[in-house]
């Protein structure tokens, strides 16, 4: 089950939702320090982590799933939001350097589908990352945060489900090892927490994070001739006069 767009926004601007975006966000960073000139493509709802790549990326887009519904980002620009079928995106083949899929996977009911256009519009050498909850974490055992709706993941469940749809797993970093809640003293220790949980007890993170590589075989996966492919906006060009 998709949770609302408008829940995750609100999530996102809660004092937890800051906290978990903040260290989820470093270890997306970890995996992927520099996507100068890059297309990332944010799947589901990524807004909050794609946001920290748009400066430097040619071109940022991110496409929300209908059951999850759209809501406008960037707020002080042009919108660069887009509500799609999660098993039909509006995209063409091999046109996407990186793929960021956050609040998606865990909700879909169309897993392999989803992951096959994941792969379908991967350009090769392309590189995914997923972030989900972590089936052993005590984020998964709580409704009262996005972390706690939908199918929660052990690695090797996600492992499995990243070879069978033809993506090989690559890297791993866990985070959210403090607990869900609003406690102001938590919160601010969260940095602590989070360098002891990493380092003693990684079993336990609220959230997984792979990033895979495309496998590449002889021949390709048949695409839908009906598809509509949508425009993408103009890569900018600031990012590389600057450099």
């Amino acid at each position: 089950m998709w949770t609302d767009a408008v829940d995750l926004r609100d999530f996102y601007t809660s004092p937890l939702g800051v906290v978990a975006r903040r260290m989820i966000r470093q270890r997306i960073r970890t995996l992927w320090p520099d996507v100068t000139g890059m297309d990332v493509l944010g799947l589901g709802f990524a807004t909050p982590y794609i946001s920290a790549l748009k400066p430097e990326a040619a071109r940022t887009l991110a496409a929300m799933p209908a059951a999850q519904g759209v809501l406008h980002w960037p707020q002080d620009d042009r919108s660069l939001t887009t509500l799609v079928d999660e098993t039909d995106l509006p995209f063409a083949d091999v046109s996407m350097d990186r793929v960021l899929l956050v609040h998606a996977l865990e909700s879909s009911e169309n897993v392999r589908p989803l992951m096959r256009e994941v792969w379908r519009v991967l350009a090769s050498g392309g590189r995914l990352i997923v972030v989900v909850p972590n089936r052993r974490g005590l984020w998964a055992r709580f409704e009262r945060t996005p972390f706690g709706r939908g199918r929660p993941y052990s690695s090797s469940q996600l492992s499995m489900v990243l070879r069978e749809n033809m993506f090989t797993p690559y890297q791993t970093e866990r985070a959210l090892f403090l607990p869900p809640t609003g406690s102001r003293m938590i919160l601010s220790s969260a940095p602590a927490i989070e360098e002891i949980g990493r380092r003693w007890f990684p079993a336990i993170a609220g959230v997984t994070i792979v990033e895979a590589t495309k496998q590449i075989y002889a021949g390709h996966i048949a695409t839908n001739p009906k598809r509509h492919v949508i425009r993408l906006p103009q890569r900018d060009t600031s990012a590389s006069t600057r450099s």
